[in-house]
């Protein structure tokens, strides 16, 4: 779940270590962002997408999103667990700063701000030089697909960040998209620290699964916008990960209209 195509990484990060998992992928573009609205708002719009997954019988609920992992997971839990395990989001702090710096971590201006990060920086990164740089724009340059726009905002973050920085930590669930192309950008030698995989990882531990690369292929059983059942985005054209989910999700459409028929 996320408000929108920060999901992609991750789902695809699950398809990489499962590829047999069908997936169920609730985005809410008619409420993203998520940063600019109050804790509550997040709370009840997460709890909502959430529900509106339980008609596929979810094994697990990942939320692939920062700000929704900050001010929903306490109340995603309390609705879901035991039954359903939730799995949040939480920028790689902790092995950005086992680098010894300094480290850089981009986000959404209301995360660079927060108690949130500010705690993660104290609790695993305290003696570590540490920079929040606000990436103005570029989680909504992403999301429209404006290839354009999503240059510039990375040059503007680039032209915030300072020089000799070693590690960069993607604090926005979008921004490993276009990791690629942020890496270019910054140039010399820095190591990006993204989360999907362990997130992956994460997910299937809570639900009892290894990592199988060679496990035959599963698909996108549904979209979901706000809660509607809908089609993927052509935007997700754009990147590689969800260009890759795109591919897998005829067969899986077929398999939610047999579940709806029956």
């Amino acid at each position: 779940m996320d408000s929108g195509l920060g999901l992609v990484g991750y789902a695809d990060a699950l398809h990489t270590l499962r590829p047999d998992l069908r997936l169920v992928l609730s985005l809410d573009p008619v409420n993203m962002p998520y940063g600019p609205r109050s804790p509550d708002e997040v709370r009840r719009l997460i709890l909502a997408s959430a529900l509106a997954t339980l008609p596929y019988e979810p094994d697990a609920v990942v939320v692939a999103c920062n700000t929704a992992s900050v001010h929903g997971l306490e109340a995603l839990r309390a609705e879901l667990e035991p039954d359903i395990p939730v799995i949040g989001t939480v920028p790689a702090i902790r092995p950005a700063a086992a680098t010894g710096g300094p480290v850089a971590v981009w986000a959404t201006a209301a995360t660079t701000s927060s108690d949130y990060l500010r705690g993660l920086v104290d609790a695993f990164a305290a003696d570590i030089e540490t920079h929040p740089i606000a990436a103005l724009g570029l989680a909504e340059a992403i999301e429209s697909g404006d290839s354009a726009a999503v240059d510039e905002c990375i040059a503007y973050a680039v032209s915030r960040t300072p020089t000799g920085v070693r590690a960069l930590v993607l604090g926005c669930t979008h921004y490993g998209l276009v990791a690629d192309r942020i890496v270019a950008a910054l140039g010399g030698d820095v190591t990006v620290f993204d989360s999907p995989l362990a997130v992956a990882r994460q997910t299937l531990r809570r639900i009892g699964l290894a990592p199988d690369a060679t496990a035959a292929q599963g698909g996108v059983e549904a979209v979901l916008l706000s809660g509607q059942v809908g089609g993927a985005p052509d935007s997700w054209r754009h990147y590689p990960a969800g260009a890759r989910l795109l591919a897998t999700s005829a067969s899986a459409y077929t398999l939610r209209h047999e579940h709806d028929a029956s």
